[in-house]
């Protein structure tokens, strides 16, 4: 009964210690970003953090950005950029350090974060009517352009009107693009109608 004691003692010791992780046959190791490192194996990607232990298993649904010719996923905010696909359409979202779905898959298209904010294309659906032939109501789909912080709250909208969109994999075959990016902390530029750039401040 003693022994038995000592050798789970120890099992839990060394899982304390990180000792039950193993690291190894790695195929790429990004920088360190908001504590937490990338890694790359066989196609898929998980993180480490700082003291070399595997915080966020290996998956294949998270965003790349090019960084340094490279292509890897990063936290920023305490977020990360993930995907999936729902009947041949992507849909974008964020996890936490630990993982979780913090803001589950449902944007069109989405930026990592900086300065504590990403720019999204949130999904409208609206219903217009029923349909006696289909038997089901019929509905109409539009998408902003807007400014979210990291639980997902809309800080800005970036278009004064929708955007309408067919959600069908045959109309939308790649996500639509994103018309802003941040240029300061408080400044964002905008391309217009008019193909120039706008500078728009961040209330």
């Amino acid at each position: 009964m003693r022994k038995k004691i000592i050798f789970t003692t120890v099992l839990l010791l060394f899982s304390l210690l990180g000792f039950n992780q193993n690291v190894e046959n790695i195929d790429f190791v990004a920088p360190f970003s908001d504590g937490l490192a990338a890694i790359e194996k066989d196609g898929q990607w998980g993180f480490i953090n700082e003291e070399g232990d595997i915080v966020i298993k290996m998956r294949s649904d998270l965003v790349l950005i090019k960084n340094n010719g490279k292509d890897y996923p990063v936290f920023s905010s305490g977020r990360c950029l993930i995907f999936k696909m729902k009947e041949g359409i992507k849909y974008f979202g964020y996890i936490d350090q630990n993982g979780e779905q913090i803001l589950p898959p449902q944007y069109l298209n989405a930026t990592h974060f900086q300065h504590d904010m990403a720019i999204v294309h949130v999904l409208i659906k609206t219903n217009v009517g029923n349909s006696q032939m289909l038997k089901k109501p019929l509905v109409s789909y539009d998408y902003f352009e807007a400014i979210i912080d990291p639980d997902g709250e809309v800080i800005k909208y970036l278009l004064e009107d929708p955007i309408h969109v067919t959600l069908s994999k045959e109309f939308l075959r790649k996500p639509p693009v994103i018309t802003s990016k941040f240029i300061s902390n408080h400044l964002i530029a905008q391309w217009s109608k008019e193909k120039k750039w706008e500078i728009i401040a961040i209330e």
